[in-house]
């Protein structure tokens, strides 16, 4: 099976560390997969990229094309792509009325099959044949890792508990005020608080496993990868409920969803700290296993549509 993954290319690593994790998966699974990054930025950035990637599908067949983000998807189908199948992530759900107005249009007449990642998108899409396909988690490359190699790695203070804030603060939609109020409501000078900026997805297990608690504050999500990585490496969480974070951490001890008050998110805190004193791993990563979150049964999960939709 030959397919083409079409996507943003604007960020400093290029293409998202998501997409090309899930393009990798695939083709450990024996798909032939090629990758069209779209450079421009906003609407009329991407639809400078029409007519490019027209003469591209031109040039070369492919069984299936695989648009990732609705903005990418607006420019495949304008390019004439088919089959196409499209994946819809948290921004493309959660944005305004207008977009999710484009997406029914465009899905009525341009899209074969639709992937979300989330019940919870699949309701606020109100899409009616949409498929629900989380992201997979590389097992092997997020795994947990003794604690001391982490912090030497990021250059950590081994004395002190470590509070890791999953995301960029400059993205305001993961509402960084929030786990900075909590922090500071705590008091405790043997925690230090970090964040990520610009951080390879390659350093990422370092991240996590030389953190005692991560947290995930965002306003909302579609299904949070760093989420699902920290808890490949067992450490304990503590999550605003957006996306699919309810789902995946239910049971899991250690792991805690916090209100968008910063006294209840402190107080969630605290317990996740507390149960890192005291036990240090979670079951998150059997937790991973049992939902079928490996990133080679989503492939397979994955190719299986690509059959039904070529």
């Amino acid at each position: 099976m030959k397919l083409l993954f079409v996507s943003s290319g604007n960020s400093l690593m290029g293409i998202s560390p998501i997409i090309k994790n899930q393009g990798e998966s695939l083709k450990k699974n024996g798909v032939n997969i090629e990758f069209f990054t779209i450079k421009g930025k906003g609407v009329l950035g991407y639809l400078k990229e029409v007519l490019r990637l027209r003469k591209y599908l031109k040039r070369q067949k492919f069984d299936v094309i695989h648009a990732h983000y609705s903005l990418t998807a607006f420019a495949a189908s304008l390019a004439g792509a088919k089959p196409l199948l499209v994946s819809l992530m948290g921004s493309d759900v959660k944005s305004n009325g207008y977009n999710k107005y484009l997406i029914r249009i465009f899905n009525r007449l341009f899209w074969d099959k639709v992937i979300v990642k989330s019940e919870d998108m699949r309701n606020s899409i109100g899409l009616e044949d949409v498929e629900v396909v989380p992201n997979g988690i590389d097992l092997i490359k997020f795994r947990p890792l003794d604690k001391e190699i982490g912090l030497k790695v990021l250059g950590w203070d081994s004395s002190k508990k470590h509070i890791l804030f999953a995301a960029n603060p400059k993205n305001d939609v993961k509402n960084f005020k929030l786990t900075k109020d909590a922090f500071e409501i705590l008091k405790d000078e043997n925690l230090e608080l970090h964040y990520l900026d610009n951080v390879s997805n390659d350093q990422m297990p370092y991240y996590y496993n030389a953190s005692d608690v991560i947290m995930l504050t965002s306003l909302w999500e579609g299904s949070p990868n760093v989420v699902k990585e920290a808890m490949a490496c067992n450490i304990p969480i503590v999550a605003t409920n957006v996306g699919d974070v309810k789902w995946l951490i239910k049971d899991v001890e250690g792991c805690y969803l916090t209100s968008f008050e910063s006294d209840d998110c402190a107080l969630k805190l605290r317990k996740a700290i507390d149960f890192s004193c005291l036990f240090s791993n979670t079951s998150g990563r059997d937790q991973l296993k049992k939902f079928g979150l490996d990133e080679k049964l989503v492939a397979s999960k994955l190719i299986k549509l690509y059959i039904e939709t070529k």
